[in-house]
Formats: structure tokens, sequence, C-alpha cells
């Protein structure tokens, strides 16, 4: 049973100039069209199924006016929403208003992830954003006024020359907003961003090390839980609508770029716009047999610090999870450990974590 939904509103107004995602949103007309053809593809694909997680994100859906805002939750009351959802809006902090806040609010939308990353000046910069401490705090503050109680901040770190005294700085700084999630990113240089262009090279990989450690100390010594990888959450809040992606369980991906899991089938959406608007939303999909549904199982699972539960694999997969030769070499090499419930990543190997992981592709079963 499809119980989430991932929207896709790709608009980015700060990391490129020659992508369709960043050409969509200098175009009112464009902006119209996509949401007419978004609109289409949710009435083609959508089942009826009752949502318990929708995520609107992607570029910068906070751009979007009013008037765009209101056409694009007119068309979200297509899907069912339970009672108890989680329903996500991703934000631009440069761009959120009161009266974008209230609009969301009245809509629905009861938990925002902010892209605020960093609050240095210099740093901020280098990323491209404008905000400062008092206009994060101020929006935040509206937000919070408002009714929205669950929010999410995005902190990137490991950025270039950047030190650990730096880092906790921003910690200090992150920690004061008092928000109920956090969500930690080691700088990634992408291609076609920015910083790609730049030439900007990825932080020394032991300094980087330091900082997250750092991280989990000083987040997990105020309270919030390392849940899985890069997030933390004060109690209650853990991301349901992320641990839809790390169960390895299905999900409606809606938009141009978006990715989807349906009925075992994996699929990504075009990133052409023109594309997009002729209706020709997929661009690739394959079938997910047994065998990688289990990969998946380990890839996704061991991103979760409680790990994978092995009476749940076990009614999944019909398989007993230590039946599978590399989990009981891991077990033994102490890179895993158990308890009567899950399997887990050892805390000293979290940080590596991709190293254990890449044992469980092509698995022997």
């Amino acid at each position: 049973m499809i119980k989430s939904a991932y929207i896709h509103i790709p608009f980015c107004d700060s990391i490129c100039s020659y992508c369709d995602f960043c050409k969509l949103l200098k175009n009112n007309e464009w902006i119209n069209l996509y949401l007419n053809a978004l609109e289409k593809e949710i009435k083609g694909k959508y089942k009826g199924e009752v949502l318990d997680t929708i995520y609107i994100g992607g570029g910068t859906p906070s751009s979007l006016s009013i008037e765009q805002l209101n056409k694009l939750f007119n068309i979200l009351k297509i899907l069912k929403f339970s009672e108890t959802i989680e329903f996500t809006f991703e934000c631009n902090i440069e761009n959120i208003t009161k009266e974008k806040l209230e609009l969301l609010y009245k809509n629905g939308v009861n938990r925002l992830s902010i892209g605020i990353q960093a609050f240095s000046e210099k740093y901020l910069k280098y990323l491209n954003r404008k905000h400062d401490v008092k206009m994060v705090s101020d929006k935040i503050s509206i937000a919070k006024t408002i009714g929205f109680k669950n929010i999410n901040i995005d902190l990137i770190y490991a950025l270039k020359n950047q030190t650990i005294e730096e880092l906790n700085n921003d910690l200090d700084l992150f920690l004061k907003l008092d928000i109920s999630h956090i969500s930690t990113y080691s700088l990634i240089i992408e291609p076609n961003t920015k910083l790609y262009i730049d030439n900007t090279e990825n932080i020394d990989e032991y300094i980087d090390y330091d900082m997250y450690k750092l991280i989990c100390k000083k987040l997990e010594k105020n309270g919030y839980n390392h849940y899985e990888v890069s997030n933390f959450s004060k109690p209650g809040y853990q991301s349901k609508h992320n641990l839809t992606y790390w169960n390895n369980e299905e999900y409606y991906g809606f938009g141009m770029g978006a990715s989807g899991y349906i009925d075992n089938v994996r699929y990504d959406n075009t990133r052409g716009l023109n594309e997009y608007l002729k209706g020709n939303y997929v661009k690739d999909k394959h079938l997910v047999e047994k065998k990688e549904k289990i990969e998946n199982e380990f890839i996704l699972g061991f991103r979760k610090i409680k790990g994978i539960n092995k009476l749940s694999f076990k009614e999944k997969y019909n398989l007993d999870i230590k039946s599978i030769d590399i989990v009981n070499t891991l077990l033994k090499e102490n890179k895993l450990l158990e308890d009567e419930k899950n399997i887990y990543i050892n805390s000293d190997y979290i940080y590596v974590s991709n190293d254990i992981i890449v044992n469980f592709i092509d698995l022997n079963l």
C-alpha cells in the first residue's frame, strides 16, 4: 500500500543558470503550464490511497507566488490525506513571508524544511545565500506563531577552508533557533553548479570526520536523537516521509525530475520541460525483482542508526537475515552489531557506512 507522495516543484533560483529547472522560475507562463502538466500526471497515476506523508520539494517551491501556490493546493485536493498526515513544504528562507506561511498552514502543511545551510557571512556568500541570523530567527518565530511546531533546517558543513571553530559557532546559532529537526550534509561538489565551475575542492577527509563527530556529540547533548546518518530530531519528530525511503517502502513521485517506486517499479521522470509538458513524464523505469529489493533493504535500511528489524525482514522476504553470509561476516568483524530486535552498523563505523553498505550490492543469495 502506497502511503507517501513526493511532489517536485523544481524551481531553483540560486544554483545554476542553464537547466530547465532554473528557466522555469523566470517565466510565469511556464510555471502555469508546468502546474497544469503536474495536475494531469497526478490524475493519471494516483490510485486513491490515503496518504500518510506528502513532501513538496525540489528546488525552491516557496518561490511560487500566492496565486501559484493557491493553484498548487487546488491541484493537491485530488489526493486523500490521513488524519495524522505529515505534510512537508520545502522553503528558502529568503522568500518566506508571513502571507505565504499562513497560506501553507491553512492548506494543511504542518512541517517546514528550510535550507539555512550556514550563518557565517563568508560561507553564505560562498553558497550564494543572502540571509543572516536575524532574518532566520524572525521568520522562524513567525512560523511558530502561526502554528508550525515541526520545522527542519539544513546545515551544510565541510565547506572550503572551514574550521572546527566556525562549525561550532554555526551549531550554537542553529541550536538557539530551538527547532525540532536538523539535517546535516557534508558539502559535495556537484557538476554544473557554481562551486564546480569555480573549481572548488572538497575539504580534507580527516577534518570532515572531526566535524561529523562534533555535530553528533553536540546535537545529542542538546536533546536531539541521531536516528539516521545525516538526521537528528527531537523526540517524536523523526521525518516520517524520509523513513518511507529508508524503510524501502513504495511512494509516488510526481513532477519533472521526480523519482517514484510503485508496484515494484522504480521510475525517474524526465528532467526536460518540453517532454514533461507533452505528457511524456517517465524517462526511465525498471521492475525491481526480489534480489534487488533485498539489496535495497540493506542499502537503505542501514542508513538508520537502529538499522534493520530482524522480524520485519523475515516477514517481508520469508528469509532469515542471518542466513545471508555477508551479514554474519560483518557481525564477526564487529562492523555490524545486533540486539534482540535489530541489526545495525556499529557507531564506530557510521561515518564510513558506505564502505559497509557496498558489501550488499550484487548479493549472493
